[in-house]
């Protein structure tokens, strides 16, 4: 049976649980551990200063200035949004003498990426 959708709203008319679908979709659902951990995931996404950061790291590694000058920032902002993206295991460094140099902590956190961009530009 499908639910009647009045042309001008976009909730159902008439209360029914679809239980086969629920049940179905329940035993495929992530834990709220997983799930909480992938909210706070999109979070660092949700700052536009972090995704600057990223996107120039997806080109090449950086040090804290090299971003700073390539944002037009103070190295201690972009310090702190590096420590943002550390906690969430996005970014890593590499201590390089006096330098210390970040990149994209995996092939995964530039997929995100560049989907996204994909989604935005279409």
């Amino acid at each position: 049976m499908e639910d009647a959708v009045d042309q001008r709203e976009d909730t159902c008319l008439v209360e029914c649980v679809h239980t086969d679908s629920v049940s179905q979709v329940n035993a495929k659902m992530e834990s709220e551990e997983n799930l909480f951990e992938l909210a706070e995931l999109f979070k660092a996404f949700g700052d536009s200063t972090r995704i600057r950061i990223l996107h120039a790291l997806s080109f090449s590694d950086l040090c804290v200035c090299d971003l700073a000058q390539l944002l037009n920032m103070s190295s201690s902002a972009i310090s702190h949004q590096l420590r943002v993206l550390r906690g969430q295991k996005i970014v890593k460094y590499r201590k390089d003498g006096k330098n210390v140099i970040y990149s994209l902590v995996d092939a995964h956190v530039l997929t995100l990426l560049e989907q996204g961009l994909q989604h935005v530009k279409e």
